[in-house]
């Protein structure tokens, strides 16, 4: 996967999601500009989803990747607001390794960023939440 810059991560991770919405047979439908809290919608099983694109390289621990859910001007490069705090369904998230997740949003905490990898740490919280089980693939 190219992660060499920002910009190549999200292509990246936008062109995995409409692959995999794609090759499960879902309808992908992308917005015509990026003013949107939403990267794409998918229609799963009749419902249309609302769905927000992430990609990370960001090595939090041995194995976790750490994942930003702020979301950053393009031109202030200021943060100014999380996945929490937008009107979507599901977070599609890919990791430098190829590992996809689709997380829908009502799990989320209220943190600004997650901690991926594909099995609960041994030094995991009870009240942690597990992002393993929304492991997913095309």
């Amino acid at each position: 996967m190219k992660f060499d810059t920002k910009r190549n991560a999200g292509n990246a991770g936008l062109s995995m999601a409409i692959a995999y919405f794609g090759s499960n047979g879902n309808t992908v439908s992308i917005p015509l500009n990026d003013t949107q809290d939403y990267d794409l919608i998918a229609d799963i099983g009749g419902y249309l989803k609302k769905v927000q694109v992430k990609a990370t390289n960001t090595m939090r621990t041995k194995n976790a990747y750490s994942l930003s859910l702020r979301s950053v001007s393009g031109t202030t490069r200021k943060s100014y607001k999380t996945v929490k705090d937008t009107d979507v369904d599901l977070l599609f998230c890919l990791c430098g390794d190829g590992t996809m997740y689709l997380i829908p949003v009502s799990v989320l905490g209220n943190s600004s960023s997650i901690s991926l990898c594909k099995e609960k740490s041994k030094y995991s919280r009870d009240d942690d939440v597990d992002y393993s089980k929304y492991i997913v693939h095309i």
